[in-house]
């Protein structure tokens, strides 16, 4: 007489790897939809408020404060800024790496002392930098406001000491140019700061902002999905053998 074969045991196991797998896979899906619509709202702030006339920026700076003043369109008059002391910002530009350069422009009215302005970038194949003089010219500057843009776990350390500077900080930078009470964004020149250098090169904003958060969303559910169907089919497989 045959003896009938014990049925397999329910994978409790696998089951409770599925199901975690699948929530986190889906929680990564609902966090791309919700960074679609941030990226959204924020292409439609930056075609806004970017092609809009450039305001006066003590008027600008002078809104209440917390209000979020990234980039607002604006113009000041800096006097000097062809030829004050700048700082080197680490930077890819067009896939190029370069430094952006960061100089302090004096203000003369509204709750801020100073500016520090983005002049615009510099790639690394030219090694020469504009002038540093006392006087200079009074440059009119024609820009974007932008928030200040923290470093991660993969930032380098900036180093004020060797004037290599990988991530914005306001306060510090600052501070290595002597300037006092400064504004907590960064004006990023999108006029020349010096026309007799045209190696500085003003660049306000990537030529093309990706928003490809709907594809990552649909590849994660996409993953999801395809996680349940492989369980489904493993769980017939067992039923019919």
């Amino acid at each position: 007489m045959t003896e009938a074969k014990a049925p397999d045991r329910f994978p409790v196991g696998l089951t409770i790897a599925t199901a975690i797998a699948f929530a986190i896979l889906c929680a990564l899906g609902v966090w791309q939809v919700q960074r679609l619509a941030w990226k959204t709202e924020l292409l439609r702030q930056i075609e806004t408020r970017s092609t809009a006339p450039p305001a006066a920026l003590e008027r600008v700076l002078a809104r209440a404060e917390g209000e979020d003043l990234g980039f607002y369109r604006v113009q000041v008059v800096c006097p000097g800024l062809d030829t004050a002391p700048f700082l080197q910002l680490y930077a890819l530009k067009d896939g190029q790496a370069g430094s952006r350069l960061i100089s302090a422009c004096p203000l003369g009215a509204g709750p801020y002392g100073a500016i520090l302005v983005d002049r615009g970038f510099v790639p690394d194949t030219v090694s020469a930098r504009p002038p540093v003089a006392d006087a200079g010219r009074r440059v009119e500057v024609v820009g974007l406001l932008r928030e200040p843009e923290p470093g991660n776990f993969v930032t380098p350390d900036n180093r004020p000491g060797e004037n290599q500077w990988f991530s914005r900080d306001v306060a510090a930078m600052a501070q290595a140019l002597g300037a006092r009470d400064p504004a907590p964004v960064f004006l990023l020149a999108e006029t020349p700061t010096n026309p007799d250098f045209p190696a500085l090169q003003p660049a306000p904003l990537p030529g093309e902002i990706p928003n490809r958060h709907l594809e990552y969303a649909l590849t994660w559910f996409g993953l999801a999905g395809a996680l349940i169907a492989v369980y489904a089919a493993m769980l017939w497989r067992r039923w019919k053998s």
